[in-house]
């Protein structure tokens, strides 16, 4: 992967430790038998964390690596891989 600036790949990295924290809550909780409904509110909040660092992902994805290939001709090719990730997902 090929991340812009560093902060870009902080804020992933950020992101992802983020949506850990909330998932081993959620464990925990399962675990402990906590009511259903918070439960559910914590799985939320870690996929909220992931479909966040999803987005900051494509967003560089889109000015590194697609960028790169549509300006080497590979215009298709860079356009399928993004619509097959977004046809596989909820972004």
């Amino acid at each position: 992967m090929a991340f812009k600036p560093k902060n870009t790949h902080e804020r992933i990295l950020h992101r992802l430790k983020i949506a850990q924290g909330h998932l081993a809550k959620v464990i925990q909780m399962a675990q402990s038998g906590h009511y259903c409904i918070d439960i559910l509110h914590q799985s939320n909040a870690v996929q909220k964390a992931l479909k966040e660092a999803d987005l900051v992902i494509l967003k560089n994805h889109l000015e590194t690596c697609a960028s790169d290939a549509i300006k080497k001709g590979k215009n298709k090719e860079a356009i399928s891989e993004i619509m097959n990730v977004l046809e596989r997902s909820n972004l």
